[in-house]
């Protein structure tokens, strides 16, 4: 669980940079359906929606690479960029050895089957994720090694990248075999609940939300969208056709996707505001309010659910299951409606005058119902069972801490004086600090001198074990981070 929530907060860092993608995208596709649609691009308006559209899909169009990099510097000891550059190279080993191109040299793939879009696929979060825990963990592994003379320039920092990618080589050794097999799985699982009707579009739903982490709902959507096995729900949905020229009630696969990501996540957010801690409640309200205007415009959720889906994954099992449920009675009730991106205010607009859309007036009550549930669950799961979503995460400092004042400004005599007490540089195995503390890995705890380290003016000294010291700055603990940093070298 503590591996979920320092990943879960590391992984804040990119998640961050997703919600105004989703605003510009939602402000690009109404200022440019065609965008959406097809066909010309034509006069300035749309010219800008395009632009708008092209600038937030930049990022969300790559936000593998975003977490490969975000989880890689922030699962490192000390937040070190190297550790960033080793999980790049991670992410760059493994889709390119599980491309299709590569794939294909190794073993036969025909176009359409299931193993082709498996790893046709492969540039997902789940692959951008496991190439930030690599490169941390070879980081955090590998960062002071010392390797023989003759290698000598390949030593400490300067190996973890070349480490990084002989795992990965590993890695995509597995993935090779287990990476189709759950393909398939999924696929063969999608063909099973085919013929359930609303319980089925049901079942689809929970499970598509439920794998986003790891990039394996794209299975599901091609079985449930396209035509693989003779559905294609969305392509049928936007050709123009009905209910009467397919086998199903066209849309179904769609539709409760709208009521979810339009109301149920605003729902959600306001949850998460309203049970943040009264001194993080500002930074909480930065990022879930962004990202429920997000998933309102344009059905972007990422930003949203990569915010809790680690840091409280029981909730996220909840916000799965009531997706499922949602679509249910979406379906039972007969609110159609399509999305070509993704299931925002944008495609219901679009997609309401199409010949399979129905009863989209439903959107309001669907949508309070949703927003109303949501909001309820959320609040009572989250109080309840102390879950830490944005704003209520662990850490040591209290509002004492924060008001500590050091007695002396001269932020290099500090931090020399404190390593002078923690035993010296040889002692020190790693530095981080988070909002008033340094933090320190030591070797050898008999060498901590703690009155040594009080004489630099700090409020105080904290052992929570033998090989952690953390000393209590106050509020400018960065600058004396950033000195001792450069003592340590």
């Amino acid at each position: 669980m503590k591996f979920l929530q320092k990943l879960g907060k590391a992984l804040m860092l990119p998640v961050a940079c997703l919600p105004i993608c989703g605003i510009l995208m939602g402000i690009g596709y109404a200022l440019c359906p065609e965008t959406m649609q097809g066909g010309d691009i034509t006069g300035v308006v749309q010219q800008i929606g395009f632009f708008l559209v092209k600038a937030g899909g930049a990022l969300i169009d790559h936000m593998a690479i975003l977490f490969a990099i975000g989880v890689g510097v922030g699962m490192a000891d000390d937040n070190d960029g190297t550790a960033g550059v080793a999980a790049l190279a991670s992410w760059l080993m493994i889709t390119n050895l599980l491309s299709t191109g590569t794939v294909s040299v190794i073993k036969t793939l025909e176009e359409g089957t299931t193993n082709f879009i498996a790893f046709s696929k492969i540039e997902n979060p789940f692959i951008g994720i496991l190439a930030g825990i690599i490169g941390a963990l070879c980081y955090n592994k590998f960062k002071s090694a010392k390797l023989p003379d003759w290698l000598s320039f390949f030593s400490g920092k300067r190996c973890v990248a070349i480490i990084a990618g002989l795992v990965s080589i590993i890695a995509s050794a597995i993935l090779l075999f287990v990476w189709p097999v759950l393909f398939g799985a999924l696929v063969a699982l999608g063909k099973g609940i085919e013929g359930l009707g609303a319980v089925g579009a049901g079942i689809y739903a929970f499970f598509n939300r439920l794998l986003i982490p790891f990039g394996l709902h794209h299975a599901l959507n091609n079985v449930f969208w396209f035509d693989t096995i003779g559905l294609g729900d969305l392509s049928h949905f936007w050709a123009g056709e009905t209910s009467a020229d397919v086998s199903w009630s066209l849309g179904m696969y769609m539709s409760g996707f709208f009521p979810c990501m339009m109301f149920g996540i605003p729902g959600a957010a306001l949850a998460m505001v309203h049970t943040a801690k009264s001194n993080k409640k500002k930074a909480a309200i930065g990022l879930v309010s962004s990202a429920a205007i997000a998933a309102f415009v344009c059905g972007v959720t990422e930003p949203f659910e990569f915010g809790f889906m680690f840091l409280a994954p029981v909730l996220y099992l909840v916000y799965a299951l009531l997706y499922g449920i949602f679509t249910v009675v979406t379906v039972l009730l007969g609110f159609r409606a399509g999305f070509s991106f993704s299931a925002g205010l944008t495609d219901l607009v679009f997609s309401a005058s199409l010949p399979a859309a129905a009863k989209t007036w439903l959107i309001i009550p669907l949508g309070i119902a949703a927003f109303v549930v949501f909001y309820v669950v959320f609040r009572f799961a989250i109080v309840k069972f102390d879950l830490k979503t944005p704003g209520r995460e662990d850490d040591d400092d209290n509002e004492a801490e924060k008001s500590a004042v050091l007695s002396n400004d001269d932020f290099t005599e500090v931090a020399k004086i404190i390593l002078e007490g923690v035993g010296g540089k040889e002692n020190v195995k790693s530095i981080d600090n988070c909002i008033t503390r340094l933090r320190l890995e030591i070797n050898d705890y008999t060498k901590v001198d703690e009155k040594k380290i009080k004489s630099a003016g700090v409020a105080g000294v904290i052992r929570p074990s033998k090989t952690a010291v953390q000393v209590i700055v106050g509020m400018k603990v960065q600058f004396v981070a950033d000195e001792f940093k450069k003592l340590c070298k």
